[in-house]
């Protein structure tokens, strides 16, 4: 099929990539944005299902692109070439590297979950900036977390900023979005011990056996996690802090964490 080319900023679909932007228009649709070289090519690589890819060589960074274009339109993608002032009245990054893809959502649910017999799972509670939860994409996919739980999201999963901050590792972490009250219920069935994050308690993380079947458990940006999450909770633990501030990023606490449960689980796989 020819590629159509895309110049007027007026054309329907400028204006439903546009649109994609807001949340309602992307659960309406079941659709979401994919910006970028590397996040499309993880999309590929992990058998996202692309629906169209936008492209304009006005803006592209390198020379794999058209590689990238020929994976794309082969795994059933349609392509359509933008001019550059289309492309960047599209894309959502302030430098675009001139590739925009729209896939389909997918939803994954408890009993979707393939666990092993020692998971390493991350609770995320009530995270309220995307950055903070791609970052937290990014974290459990360089510690191997096994699946990450997303009870009561404020943002949005398939928010393009979201996307961005995980690099794409979005496609690759197994993602439950679920209700805090679901959740428990799970845990235990699977003999599943949890342990909360939290300024409120005298046991540091270091000194927590974090290995076995283990979820971790982080809280909201201004709140941190509730008290019905702290209640259930098996073991609460909290991060040494010498300086002024009272509160890590929660981003960068879920990284303190997790990497203390692969160096403890490190050393158990060693024994």
């Amino acid at each position: 099929m020819p590629i159509e080319t895309i110049s007027s900023l007026q054309n329907p679909r400028i204006k439903s990539l546009v649109k994609l932007r807001d949340r309602r228009q992307r659960d309406r649709q079941a659709l979401f944005l994919i910006e970028g070289y590397r996040e499309l090519n993880r999309a590929l690589e992990k058998a996202i299902p692309l629906e169209e890819v936008y492209f304009s060589p006005d803006w592209f960074l390198g020379e794999n692109e058209d590689a990238l274009l020929r994976h794309a339109e082969a795994a059933g993608a349609r392509l359509f070439q933008l001019t550059r002032q289309a492309f960047a009245k599209c894309a959502y990054r302030e430098r675009p590297d001139g590739l925009l893809g729209v896939a389909r959502q997918w939803r994954l649910s408890l009993v979707d979950l393939d666990l092993p017999p020692n998971p390493l799972l991350l609770v995320a509670e009530a995270i309220e900036k995307p950055g903070n939860l791609g970052t937290l994409l990014r974290a459990a996919d360089a510690a191997g977390v096994h699946a990450v739980l997303l009870c009561d999201p404020v943002t949005d999963l398939f928010n393009p900023n979201v996307v961005r901050a995980s690099t794409g590792v979005l496609f690759s972490v197994p993602v439950v979005v679920a209700d805090t009250g679901t959740i428990p219920e799970f845990f235990r069935r699977h003999g599943i011990r949890t342990v909360a994050t939290t300024p409120d308690t005298d046991r540091l993380y270091t000194e927590t056996d974090l290995r076995g079947p283990l979820a971790i458990l982080m809280g909201s940006e201004q709140y941190g996690l509730s008290p019905d999450w702290l209640r259930r909770a098996d073991e609460k633990v909290r991060i040494p802090m010498a300086g002024q501030a009272d509160s890590l990023n929660v981003a960068m606490a879920t990284v303190i964490t997790l990497f203390e449960a692969v160096r403890q689980r490190g050393v158990q796989r060693s024994l």
